[in-house]
């Protein structure tokens, strides 16, 4: 007779982006089932926690069940947050130069990635935020640049791009957040 298999959660991941969903999937598993559905979801314009709420609930009601939803920003000091939430667009219409060349005219090139995860139970349950902060700086790229803005991205002295993926996966501002909701799995689990 075989072992009872023990319950775990299963979260709908909403990305269409390969990347997140690789990272999102070797930190949660085996732990917490990581499916995915891609879906095209209107972005508010809003602060990272405002953006992310609504991006949860809109998903709960397009799937009609549990979603969980994740928002990146990096938040330059100098320019006191910004691109924050907006990155993806920095990022697509000016590049990793582009971006460096924001920075410029300042001395400060300390900046913060922070990424949100929101979970929704499914329609009409308030989303829950899971928070992680990074604290790095803004440098010139290096490292593979197949991932957004992890070249340019500093922390204690590689980028992101030029780190493992399993140590980054240990000191991201992704992993931050989502131990923030391994940790309230655990306690809905044991409630």
């Amino acid at each position: 007779m075989s072992a009872p298999s023990q319950a775990r959660h299963i979260v709908n991941f909403i990305t269409g982006n390969a990347n997140k969903l690789g990272e999102v999937k070797a930190i949660l598993e085996p732990a917490i089932q990581v499916e995915n559905q891609a879906l095209d979801l209107l972005e508010i314009q809003g602060t990272l926690e405002e953006v992310t709420l609504d991006k949860c609930r809109r998903a709960a009601d397009l799937v009609q069940g549990p979603v969980l939803v994740e928002d990146t920003c990096l938040c330059f000091n100098a320019l006191k947050g910004l691109p924050g939430p907006y990155i993806k667009w920095f990022m697509n219409s000016l590049g990793h130069e582009g971006l460096n060349n924001l920075l410029a005219a300042y001395e400060d090139k300390s900046a913060k990635a922070v990424c949100t995860f929101g979970y929704s139970a499914g329609p009409g349950h308030e989303p829950i935020l899971f928070q992680g902060i990074t604290d790095g700086k803004i440098v010139p790229p290096r490292g593979p640049p197949n991932f957004g803005w992890d070249a340019i991205f500093e922390y204690e002295g590689q980028t992101y791009a030029e780190m493992d993926k399993a140590e980054k996966n240990k000191i991201s501002h992704r992993a931050k957040a989502l131990a923030k909701l391994q940790e309230w799995f655990a306690k809905e689990m044991t409630a």
